[in-house]
């Protein structure tokens, strides 16, 4: 049992200082305006790996570029992964249009309003699910993110680990509980959970003189503020080591598909792990893809970092009359070929 759960915590009294809070002081952010379940469907999973200064352009981008579900649904998937280019983590952008092909063919283009049915659909879960009702339909329904789960743990002086399930469910049934009436206000509060968690309660330094809910703060009150939210243990990230070549032939640059582990189907410079290559020299590697006349000009390390894995890269620029693989221009890998940040920053081998 959660410590809030145990102490009988107020949460009645928090949307109503909240919301008059949240319309004084939001941010204009353009998935604020007109928030259809499209547009906050979107921005929800652009925002789940990425940060809301990050995001903005590249959601105007693809508002402008697919403006509803049905062009998402038909967009070519080439140019759906150029569009999230730089986003990362596209399996979100792959999800985004499997549902939206589901939303088109079983729901006529129309989102459905039930929990259940969007929890169906590919890439949305209950958080993503609780902010479409509640802040494009206007239901009663709790999104719980890392914002809001550091906001509570504060007010409550809750112990439990945010990453224990069994206290995002305390704490959503606690939050559904009080929700205002259908229709703005609950729009309004789910937002404000996380606004306040972004601006004012924020995971160092938190400006509590700023909180319009400080008077109900147990952590402020007791000046408990850094102990919480209990987070899990940081697990330290797998290293790979990886050999990248940049081939460079009169007709543009080399490319391929990936076949298999991180970022597999998106395009890369031809590139294997330091263990696949069995200890072979660059030379031999590229004469092992059946290359022949070529030079390897110079080399430069690169660091990538994903989520659970650390990749130390080692690119070489090659200079060769042909290579076995696509060749795209630098214009079209620029305008056309969704490239992984993790090997766009190779090109920056070309400047020197």
């Amino acid at each position: 049992m959660a410590a809030s759960e145990r102490e009988g915590y107020p949460f009645h009294l928090i949307p109503a200082p909240l919301i008059g809070w949240y319309r004084a002081n939001r941010r204009a952010l353009p998935w604020r305006e007109n928030p259809t379940p499209y547009r906050v469907w979107v921005s929800e999973i652009m925002l789940q790996q990425t940060r809301v200064e990050a995001a903005r352009d590249y959601y105007l981008r693809f508002l402008r570029e697919l403006p509803d579900v049905r062009a998402l649904a038909e967009c070519p998937e080439e140019k759906l992964l150029k569009l999230w280019e730089g986003l990362g983590y596209y399996s979100r952008a792959r999800n985004l249009q499997r549902a939206a092909k589901i939303v088109c063919e079983r729901y006529g283009g129309v989102f459905p309003a039930e929990e259940r049915a969007l929890r169906e659909l590919p890439g949305i879960g209950e958080y993503t699910a609780g902010a479409i009702l509640s802040i494009a339909f206007g239901k009663r329904a709790p999104a719980v993110d890392g914002n809001v789960l550091r906001v509570a743990s504060r007010l409550t002086e809750d112990p439990s680990p945010v990453s224990d399930p069994r206290y995002k469910a305390h704490l959503s049934r606690e939050l559904a509980a009080v929700y205002p009436s259908e229709g703005r206000d609950c729009s309004d509060f789910t937002q404000a959970l996380m606004e306040l968690g972004a601006l004012v309660c924020k995971p160092s330094s938190p400006d509590c003189a700023a909180c319009p809910v400080r008077a109900l703060c147990r952590a402020a009150e007791h000046g408990t503020q850094a102990s919480f939210p209990v987070l899990p243990e940081k697990k330290e990230k797998r290293r790979e080591d990886i050999f990248v070549f940049l081939i460079r032939t009169p007709r543009g640059i080399a490319v391929r598909k990936r076949e298999a582990g991180v970022l597999k189907g998106m395009w890369e410079f031809p590139s294997l792990t330091l263990s696949d290559a069995g200890g072979k020299a660059a030379e031999d590697i590229l004469k092992g893809w059946g290359m022949s006349a070529f030079k390897v000009e110079r080399s430069r390390k690169y660091t990538h970092i994903f989520t659970h894995i650390r990749w130390d890269m080692t690119c070489f620029l090659v200079e060769a009359d042909s290579a076995p693989f696509c060749v795209f221009s630098e214009a079209e890998l620029e305008s056309a070929v969704s490239l992984p940040t993790a090997f766009r920053q190779c090109l920056s081998l070309l400047e020197e």
